[in-house]
């Protein structure tokens, strides 16, 4: 058929010379996405494909702000449209804001990468958050680790939420039945299958690597998320290429172990995404009161806000839990270990596991980013003493709050509840 036949191939040459030559600094984020974008159209060879990928890697251009939201920003649109307007409206119609929650979707997402093997907490953590907040949880299959977020999702037994179902069409639909979807990375982003045969015959971690996380299909409907990094080097340049994305609400962390989630033995790096008013605009209307200097229009010149990026750290007592080494949560197992491991959980018989604690972390904070934990009432439902812990840490946040209403989502067993309906939507929609 007409459109599998592969587009007519677009040579590159003239950015690579550029780029090996001494006026390689000349090559701009916005000419490295677009001679990307064509990778996502079958429209560079492998062997320019294989080059590129080399360059941006040695020449760490794959590590710039800039190019990473630029690149980023080509994935997005090249990826399986979505009906918005329909996504859009569900999402209102099923929003439950609270506090400086407003009922948007949410992610929880890490590079990979870090060689730590460690549990799926990002994957258990956004089913556990998905108890009060509305997740898009965006991933893949395995590339470093032993198990990726689809391969324990697809070994959960005795039913298997079907992944594959979970289509762009179909997404709205998911929402109208559950607050939890998993965004399976092939489904929406079918572009990437030209790159497979490179990224594996060149055996290092490439910019593809670091794309993930930033190139959620519902990326501008996300209310917040958190992302983490597997180098602390990493956290300024994921921070602020969220800032040029657009996001003006999330939280990207590091665990000094150069791990990619919050760390549960020790201390965890964190880079703060949040908008906030204008103070210059403040300033300007005030002064503009007293003295008359400025006009109307300098003080509309201004933005309303600013996204700035502050820093703090964090480690387990700031939300009232025990710490733990990373070798009592780093089994390395497989997906069905780890599937059981996460049906125990939230079946909530794992009470006193230093994993269960690892879990809780990541998805207080999550519930904390979001806004939902600033509320000083709580009405979870059955189980919630509506008991708000005010108590502020790091950064200014309810870190422990976060806590109270992540082990809620265990115990109340409105986090299995949740999952359980995505996996009936999904499996019934494949059925039918």
């Amino acid at each position: 058929m007409a459109h599998f036949q592969s587009p007519q191939l677009i040579s590159i040459s003239p950015l690579l010379k550029t780029f090996t030559g001494p006026k390689k600094e000349t090559v701009t984020a916005e000419e490295i996405a677009a001679v990307l974008g064509l990778v996502f159209t079958n429209q560079l060879s492998e062997i320019q494909c294989s080059s590129l990928l080399t360059l941006l890697r040695a020449s760490e251009r794959d590590r710039e702000p800039k190019t990473l939201a630029k690149c980023a920003e080509v994935m997005r649109y090249a990826a399986v449209a979505l009906d918005e307007q329909a996504l859009y409206d569900i999402v209102r119609f099923r929003a439950r804001g609270e506090g400086n929650y407003g009922g948007g979707l949410c992610d929880i997402v890490g590079t990979g990468g870090d060689g730590h093997s460690t549990f799926n907490v990002s994957t258990t953590s956004s089913i556990l958050a998905s108890s009060l907040l509305l997740l898009s949880k965006h991933g893949n299959r395995a590339s470093s680790s032993t198990s990726g977020s689809a391969d324990l999702l697809q070994a959960i037994k005795p039913s298997a939420p079907n992944i594959e179902a979970v289509t762009a069409d179909f997404l709205p639909s998911i929402y109208q039945s559950t607050n939890y979807a998993f965004l399976f990375a092939p489904k929406f982003h079918p572009g990437m299958r030209y790159a497979a045969s490179v990224r594996k015959h060149l055996g290092f971690r490439t910019i593809f690597n670091l794309l993930g996380p930033l190139v959620n299909p519902v990326h501008s409907m996300i209310e917040a998320r958190i992302v983490g990094v597997a180098e602390r080097s990493l956290g300024p340049v994921f921070a602020e290429a969220l800032r040029l994305s657009g996001s003006k609400k999330a939280l990207v962390v590091c665990g000094a172990e150069d791990l990619d989630e919050i760390s549960c033995a020790g201390k965890t790096y964190c880079w703060h995404i949040c908008e906030r008013p204008n103070p210059k605009r403040r300033r300007l209307a005030e002064d503009e009161v007293e003295e008359g200097h400025y006009t109307s229009g300098d003080i509309e010149s201004e933005p309303l806000t600013l996204v700035e990026i502050t820093n703090f750290e964090l480690e387990p007592s700031d939300f009232g839990l025990p710490t733990h080494s990373l070798s009592d949560v780093s089994p390395g197992k497989f997906p069905e270990e780890n599937a059981e491991t996460l049906m125990k959980i939230l079946q909530n018989q794992l009470t006193d596991a230093p994993v269960l604690d690892f879990v809780l972390i990541n998805t207080a904070a999550l519930f904390v980013i979001s806004g939902i934990c600033d509320a000083d009432k709580s009405d979870m439902g059955h189980g919630d003493d509506g008991k708000v812990i005010q108590e502020r840490g790091p950064g200014g946040f309810r870190w422990k709050e976060g806590a109270r209403r992540a082990r809620w989502a265990v115990e109340s067993g409105q986090a299995l509840a949740s999952l359980s309906s995505f996996i009936h939507v999904t499996s019934s929609h494949s059925n039918g």
